[in-house]
């Protein structure tokens, strides 16, 4: 499985969604000046890199037949 190249796109996918939340949270936790101009914009990231990720493991499932 781990030579399958749409699978090692959708575990990178899975890990920027992971990162992104990551310093989202750690954005929030800043507070002050770097939350006010950071915060949205980095949940913003996330929702789309979590759409495409999603997207990524319908794919993934769709073409490798999984019920």
């Amino acid at each position: 499985m781990f030579q399958d190249p749409l699978f090692l796109l959708v575990v990178v996918a899975v890990a920027a969604v992971l990162i992104i939340l990551l310093l989202g949270i750690g954005t929030f936790g800043a507070g002050g000046e770097v939350a006010r101009k950071h915060s949205n914009r980095m949940m913003r990231y996330r929702i789309i890199s979590q759409a495409i990720a999603i997207a990524l493991i319908l794919l993934f499932v769709y073409l490798r037949g999984g019920n």
